[in-house]
């Protein structure tokens, strides 16, 4: 088997799996209870806190521990938007690729009269900063723009966004859930006032999460109950996915460099291989993008059909967000980037892991030749492309 769906969750580390373990067998005790049981794992819970915010370059008490990325999203956004409104302030300016944790949550605060501004997206998936100085208003609030998108892999301009937002003391969020342990993340040198990831998505236990927050930055609860998390995010803390995360974390962050290399020159080879097929193209920057993301739309199939087919050759991709699997709509990532429905539907997103070989992108470009072949045999959308009926969107 071939697995090309790390965007949607990775295969735990042993290393990861193996700092979980202590703390469900043997340091099990309640963080918050005051006996030397409980402190034992009080104390594990402040030093993961503290490796954290070393890999993503903030304080200790700038970190709270989540269920994961859609819950650091949601809290974050919530938390910016009460801010602004009581200072009279309730306009959020976003993008229209972003994250449904994010454009949902904007749905949401939409209706409580808020005023949200989603910025065009560029062909190539990248937004400026310059848009963002341009759509700054005396009554912003909030910034929140993704680091690199789940789909299409682009990377924004994160460090320029944020001092545009620092200049107009505007506050910015960035969910980093697929960048965090695969490019450099660093709160302070990036002007980043907060930040979501998820454990999952760099090799790390599902379920964990974190939100990076600026000292000075009241968060609003989206869980109430008790104390936990300086009264912040109440429940009892999760410790073993936590220590499971902070190890999986140090470990992506050490071997960055490496990994990076690795993949983009894989990711590389992948696209050149796949550009060979007609009627095809790739999405998003060839350039700016994850060092594992490759995301195509093909003219005259349907991605589903195309996961099927490739599943029976043993390999894992997706047509898009885990997310949004089960809907019958096309990308908003691929139609915000200007890709029209019919070609939308089509697309085809292999997200690489670091165990991956030549061998295996070889195997990847044949599988998807053959399949897309195949699939258009058979289809009476493309004779008609064939045939002049209809015209092509993408050139040979």
């Amino acid at each position: 088997m071939i697995y090309a769906d790390n965007a949607a969750t990775t295969k735990m580390s042993r290393s990861a799996i193996e700092a979980m373990l202590p703390y469900m067998d043997n340091i099990y005790g309640n963080p918050s209870s005051l006996y030397s049981f409980g402190q034992e794992a009080k104390e594990a819970l402040e030093d993961a806190r503290a490796r954290v915010a070393k890999c993503l370059g903030c304080d200790p008490r700038e970190i709270t521990f989540t269920s994961g990325g859609s819950e650091a999203d949601n809290q974050a956004i919530f938390s910016a938007a009460r801010l602004g409104e009581r200072k009279g302030k309730k306009h959020i300016i976003s993008t229209a690729f972003e994250h449904h944790a994010v454009l949902h949550t904007l749905d949401k605060l939409k209706k409580q009269g808020f005023d949200i501004t989603l910025l065009d997206v560029h062909e190539n998936g990248i937004v400026t900063a310059q848009q963002v100085a341009d759509a700054i208003r005396d009554d912003t609030c909030l910034v929140t723009i993704m680091f690199a998108n789940n789909e299409i892999g682009t990377i924004q301009p994160i460090a320029e966004i944020g001092k545009v937002c620092r200049d107009k003391q505007v506050l910015f969020h960035t969910d980093a859930v697929q960048a965090a342990g695969h490019i450099k993340v660093n709160a302070a040198e990036q002007n980043i006032d907060m930040l979501s990831i998820s454990a999952h998505k760099f090799h790390g236990p599902k379920g964990i999460g974190v939100l990076y927050a600026k000292r000075g930055i009241m968060l609003d609860n989206v869980i109430n109950g008790g104390a936990q998390e300086r009264g912040k995010r109440a429940g009892t803390e999760n410790l073993s996915a936590i220590m499971g995360m902070t190890v999986a974390l140090e470990e992506a962050v050490a071997n960055l460099e490496k990994n990076s290399a690795k993949l983009t020159t894989l990711r590389d080879r992948l696209i050149e291989g796949l550009d060979k097929i007609p009627y095809g193209e790739l999405n998003g920057d060839r350039k700016t993008r994850l060092p594992g993301n490759v995301n195509y739309c093909f003219e005259g199939i349907e991605g589903e059909s195309m996961l099927l087919l490739l599943d029976d050759k043993g390999i894992c991709a997706s047509s898009g967000s885990a997310c949004t699997s089960g809907s019958l709509d096309p990308s908003h990532v691929l139609l915000a980037i200007g890709r029209p429905h019919e070609v939308a539907h089509g697309s085809l997103r292999l997200s690489l892991g670091e165990d991956m070989t030549e061998d295996d992108i070889d195997y990847l470009i044949k599988s998807v030749t053959e399949v897309v072949t195949y699939l258009r045999n058979m289809s009476p959308f493309w004779r008609d492309l064939v045939n002049g009926k209809r015209t092509h969107v993408f050139a040979e």
